[in-house]
C-alpha cells in the first residue's frame, strides 16, 4: 500500500503545482494584455517676452545713454580746446619773457 500512498501524494502534489503554474500563466497573460501606461512630462511653460512696456523701457534707457555719451564727448572737446588755448597763451608768454630779458 505504501506505493499507492506515495503515488497518491505525488499526484496531489503535481496537481497543486499544475494549479500554481496555470495561475502564473494567467497572471502573465493578463499583464501582457493590459495597456502600458506612460507618464508624460508636463509641457514646458513658455514665458512671454514682456510686451510693449519692456521695449519702451529699453528705448528710454538707450536714449538716456546716448545723450550721456554725447554730453561726455562735447565736454571732452571743450576741454581739448581749452587746453590748446592755454598752451598757446603760455608759449606766447614764455617767448615774451625770453625776448624781454
Amino acid at each position: 500500500m505504501k506505493e499507492i500512498e506515495k503515488a497518491s501524494r505525488d499526484a496531489v502534489e503535481a496537481a497543486r503545482q499544475g494549479d500554481q503554474f496555470s495561475l502564473m500563466l494567467a497572471a502573465i497573460q493578463a499583464a501582457q494584455q493590459q495597456p502600458v501606461r506612460t507618464v508624460q512630462a508636463p509641457a514646458p511653460v513658455v514665458k512671454s517676452s514682456g510686451g510693449a512696456a519692456k521695449w519702451a523701457g529699453i528705448g528710454v534707457a538707450a536714449t538716456f545713454l546716448s545723450v550721456a555719451i554725447a554730453v561726455s564727448l562735447v565736454s571732452a572737446a571743450i576741454a581739448t580746446v581749452c587746453l590748446t588755448v592755454c598752451v598757446l597763451i603760455l608759449r606766447d608768454v614764455w617767448n615774451s619773457i625770453r625776448k624781454g630779458s
